[in-house]
């Protein structure tokens, strides 16, 4: 989604000189084309996020539209009470690019594997939160969304080829986007790039004979409450699918809107659980440990359904897996 998000980046800095972007001494190979482009608006300050959100947030206050870039845990984590303080209770329209959530830096090691950042960045309230799922999504949100009055989350990606089957670049801010139709008491809700793992877990599990309905979340805050509702109408069984912790992240915001509006879905939790073990590797390789992969949801649902045939599921509340 990086270069997709860069290019669309350029294209509103042609049009609007308020467009600026600020680095934390990360994105080579991807950001040069902006610097090239428009050296007065690049500003490289060097290995300190804290600082690069605090000068964002005086360039926003000053009437310019900053945008910065890193990787997630550096955007998220790093410069958190600095993003709560500045942009958020002043609500300034400084827009974070926090590239690689979940194992996208796999092998980078742990504190580079971002599974927190949705936890935290959605209770601050005035935040908008986006999660794209594929590039051609991502450029798309930032069009709909990088002139809001106030600050701005991107969780995104570094894939640039993939895209989620039925997706097409459909965003729209505080809406989800359904991708396969429901129809069998199983409905799967997807973040970002998993959500292609869900679509092939649905095809897998409609070929033996279970019909499940996949809805996209790419508008984390404000929450698709009402598509979220429709999705979910009718289920016994919401799967929700995550390279985030269970805790905090889609399972738990799925969960806020079953209990909140009385829904009978039983929700089960597909993310992250286990404690980081220091092991590194690849994306696949970590997504595969932590059962965050097509044969896993496959399973998951399977399960649910047995505990259909045998009377399990309870008629409302939550669960996890």
């Amino acid at each position: 989604m990086r270069d997709a998000i860069l290019r669309t980046l350029i294209e509103l800095a042609a049009d609007d000189p308020r467009v600026v972007l600020l680095t934390g001494d990360l994105g080579f190979s991807v950001v040069e084309a902006f610097a090239e482009r428009f050296p007065d608006r690049f500003f490289n300050v060097g290995v300190a996020e804290q600082d690069m959100v605090g000068i964002a947030t005086g360039m926003a206050e000053a009437g310019f539209i900053p945008f910065t870039y890193s990787i997630a845990t550096f955007s998220a984590l790093r410069p958190y009470e600095f993003i709560r303080n500045g942009p958020v209770h002043h609500q300034l329209p400084v827009r974070i690019l926090a590239v690689g959530g979940g194992f996208e830096y796999g092998n980078a090691g742990p504190t580079h594997h971002c599974l927190e950042d949705l936890a935290v960045m959605r209770p601050l309230a005035g935040l908008t939160v986006v999660a794209p799922a594929d590039h051609q999504q991502a450029a798309t949100a930032l069009g709909a969304t990088w002139d809001l009055p106030g600050p701005v989350y991107y969780r995104l990606g570094k894939d640039d080829r993939s895209v989620v089957p039925g997706l097409d670049g459909r965003f729209e801010l505080g809406r989800a986007q359904t991708v396969r139709p429901g129809g069998g008491g199983v409905a799967i809700v997807a973040l970002g790039p998993l959500a292609g793992e869900a679509v092939a877990a649905a095809k897998e599990l409609e070929a033996t004979g279970t019909r499940c309905g996949v809805t996209v979340v790419a508008s984390v805050s404000p929450v698709p409450v009402a598509d979220l509702l429709r999705a979910l109408d009718g289920v016994h069984t919401a799967v929700t699918v995550e390279s985030h912790s269970i805790v905090g992240g889609l399972g738990s915001l799925v969960c806020e809107v079953v209990a909140e509006h009385g829904l009978g879905a039983r929700v089960m939790r597909c993310g992250v659980r286990a404690p980081l073990d220091g092991v590194s590797g690849g994306e696949k390789f970590l997504n595969a440990r932590h059962g965050l992969h097509r044969d896993a949801i496959v399973r998951a649902v399977r399960d649910a359904l047995g505990g259909v045939a045998g009377g399990t599921v309870p008629s409302g509340g939550a669960a996890s897996w």
